[in-house]
């Protein structure tokens, strides 16, 4: 390849960019017209339907008369004012949702653990009941043998329930 076909093709890769940078606006007599230059003065700033990029906003000084530049500044900021309420909405929106989700997702963690307490408060009565009947009760130790309470570790179990009792069987606000 030659250094003029390589830059005949970087010119044709070049051209849709040019080509995007197209100015829109209605017409006085209502019809759409699409150029590469800006639109006359004489149309105004409502009838612009599209702007060939943001810095390009604003109609070129040597075109506009002198009033022209303080009237096309509100103008030129009002699309970029509109976009990013557009874009705080979605934001807020997602904001809004995730709030959402992590509310849910508290809400059933706490009810999770409100429905544990229970569980533990009603296990914990149960057996606070049955070493209050008097009953002679066992359990295994370390090494599987069956061992006979005694009324110290009757009274050992006896406390660790009722501090079960104290801390899951109150109400919680």
């Amino acid at each position: 390849m030659t250094l003029k076909h390589l830059l005949c093709m970087l010119g044709f890769c070049a051209l849709p960019l040019a080509a995007q940078a197209q100015w829109q606006w209605v017409d006085g007599q209502g019809k759409k017209v699409f150029s590469d230059q800006p639109p006359p003065i004489d149309v105004p700033e409502k009838s612009i339907l599209r702007r060939p990029g943001a810095s390009a906003a604003a109609r070129p000084a040597a075109a506009a008369p002198a009033a022209a530049p303080e009237a096309a500044t509100p103008a030129a900021s009002a699309p970029t004012a509109a976009r990013p309420s557009g874009v705080d909405k979605e934001l807020e929106e997602k904001t809004r949702k995730a709030e959402e989700a992590e509310k849910a997702q508290r809400a059933a963690e706490e009810q999770r653990i409100a429905k544990a307490r229970a569980d533990n408060c009603a296990r914990a009565r149960r057996g606070k009941a049955t070493l209050d009947s008097g009953m002679r009760l066992a359990r295994l130790n370390e090494k599987g043998e069956r061992e006979v309470l005694d009324d110290q570790a009757r009274a050992t179990e006896q406390a660790r329930l009722q501090a079960v009792i104290d801390s899951d069987c109150k109400a919680r606000p």
